[in-house]
């Protein structure tokens, strides 16, 4: 039996990713039925995924603390690592995640790239931080990947061949390496 307190809340990314896509789906009914509760809305300001309306929406909304394990997919990760900067989580998980604008504007827009990462705070703010990449992401240089898991420490697992993970080219319908993940994290957390 896993903490009844305990939660899992999936912050999906910009540009309308709808939670009921990618592998959102079969992972949040495979925790489910192991009795683990899982949080999966559609943000707000889906396009832009603007700081100043997710940070706010992550700790009132879905009530993101130090009972929850927060899985952000690309921008969802970029805002999580933000949300650790001034918050506790008890595990967080980044799925194709950056730490620059990429030279977009719309990224630039967001508001998560104007001042300087608190690295030591994300990590410190985090029970334990796992970290999904690949080679092939068309949107993410892996660069960006490795450098967040020098940053961070993170348990980091870089693939050749997944993309952004689902995201437009459909490569991942499911995930069972991250449902596998989360219970072995969720295994040491008993309580």
């Amino acid at each position: 039996m896993y903490n009844q307190c305990m939660k899992v809340i999936i912050i999906p990314g910009n540009g309308n990713t709808d939670i009921n896509d990618i592998w959102f789906p079969s992972v949040k009914q495979a925790l489910e039925k192991k009795s683990i509760e899982v949080i999966a809305h559609n943000m707000p300001d889906p396009e832009l995924a603007r700081k100043d309306i997710w940070l706010p929406y992550i700790k009132n909304e879905l009530k993101a603390d130090e009972n929850t394990i927060a899985i952000g997919h690309s921008s969802g990760a970029v805002a999580l690592m933000r949300y650790l900067e001034t918050s506790k989580l008890l595990g967080a998980i980044l799925i194709g995640a950056s730490h620059s604008d990429l030279g977009y504007e719309s990224e630039k827009l967001s508001g998560y790239f104007d001042i300087p990462w608190e690295w030591e705070t994300i990590r410190s703010n985090a029970g334990w931080i796992i970290q999904y990449a690949s080679q092939d992401d068309p949107y993410i240089p892996i660069a960006e990947a490795r450098l967040i898991h020098e940053k961070l420490n993170t348990e980091y697992h870089e693939y050749t061949d997944q993309g952004h993970f689902g995201d437009g080219e459909g490569l991942k319908k499911d995930f069972p390496e991250l449902v596998n993940d989360i219970l072995r994290k969720v295994a040491n957390n008993r309580g």
